[in-house]
C-alpha cells in the first residue's frame, strides 16, 4: 500500500510542490550535516559569502547610507546583530563591530564556515541525486528560476535590503 501523503501529494499543484521539494532538500541538508543548523541559520551563512562579494558589499553600504534610521530600522539591525552572533558562537563567521565600510557591523567566513558551506554543497548535489532530478528536471528549473528570482530582486532592491 502506498503511503497515504503520496496520494495527496500527486493531487497538489505547481506552488504547493515547490514548498515539499525546498522542505525536503532542507531536511536532507539538515539531517546530514556534520552540525545542527537551522534552516535560518542555513540561509544567513549564505548570505555571508554573498554579502562578501563585492558587487553586494557595495550595494549594501550604498542602501545603508540613504536608509532612514528609525525605530524600525535599528530593531532589524539589532535582531540581525544577534543572529550572526549566533553563527559566530559556533564558529562559522566573524563579525567586525567596526568595519571600514561605513557599515555599523559586517560579517565573513571562517575557515569553518567555508568548509560547512562546501559540505552543504555537496548535500545538496547529494540530496538531488536521491531524488532523482535528471539533467532535463535541471534545466526546467533553471528556466523557471530564472523567470522568476526578478520578483524577490525588486522586492529586496525596493525594500533597500541591507542586513
Amino acid at each position: 500500500m502506498a503511503h497515504p501523503h503520496k496520494d495527496a501529494i500527486a493531487k497538489k499543484d505547481a506552488p504547493a510542490l515547490i514548498g515539499i521539494i525546498e522542505e525536503s532538500k532542507n531536511t536532507y541538508i539538515r539531517k546530514n550535516l556534520s552540525m545542527h543548523l537551522h534552516d535560518s541559520e542555513i540561509k544567513l551563512l549564505r548570505n555571508v559569502k554573498k554579502h562578501t562579494k563585492p558587487h553586494h558589499a557595495k550595494i549594501r553600504v550604498n542602501q545603508f547610507e540613504k536608509a532612514e534610521k528609525t525605530d524600525l530600522f535599528n530593531l532589524h539591525l539589532e535582531l540581525y546583530l544577534k543572529k550572526y552572533q549566533k553563527l559566530e558562537s559556533k564558529g562559522l563567521i566573524k563579525i567586525d563591530l567596526e568595519p571600514e565600510n561605513g557599515l555599523p557591523y559586517d560579517c565573513s567566513l571562517t575557515g569553518r564556515g567555508q568548509e560547512v558551506l562546501t559540505e552543504i554543497c555537496y548535500l545538496e548535489h547529494d540530496w538531488a541525486d536521491e531524488v532523482g532530478i535528471s539533467k532535463e528536471d535541471n534545466e526546467l528549473l533553471k528556466r523557471l528560476a530564472l523567470d522568476s528570482f526578478e520578483i524577490t530582486y525588486n522586492h529586496k532592491k525596493k525594500q533597500g535590503f541591507i542586513f
